[in-house]
């Protein structure tokens, strides 16, 4: 069992930056891809970015491409989403994921766990 806790939420302008971080529970962080995923009331859940368990690749939606970066420490059980360049359109709950499936990055139900979700809120 893992247990997902995100923070780092916030309101910010547009243009402005946001680190995320989600913190893992459990000894074997480092077997686990991880992604976030991000969601509105009006939209169903969508990927924003994946990395595998070591790190050596990344995945990343196209809305977010070039202005957003997922990273991970695994000796800290934690991977983060760097935003810049923060759009209205970003605005959303954002998921912290974790599996051992191989399965799709982008697909939620490859995703066995998952966290409470950290509201971002880009005003224009």
């Amino acid at each position: 069992q893992v247990q997902l806790v995100e923070s780092g939420g916030g309101l910010v302008q547009t243009g402005d930056s946001l680190r995320l971080s989600c913190a893992a529970s459990g000894r074997t962080f480092n077997t686990y891809r991880m992604a976030w995923f991000r969601q509105t009331p009006e939209k169903e859940r969508e990927f924003v970015a994946g990395i595998s368990p070591r790190g050596g690749s990344t995945y990343y939606a196209d809305s977010v491409k070039g202005r957003f970066t997922i990273s991970r420490d695994n000796a800290k059980n934690t991977v983060y989403l760097q935003m810049n360049s923060l759009k209205p359109e970003d605005t959303a709950v954002y998921y912290c994921a974790a599996t051992v499936y191989s399965g799709s990055y982008y697909s939620p139900p490859t995703y066995m766990y998952w966290g409470q979700g950290t509201q971002v809120t880009v005003s224009s």
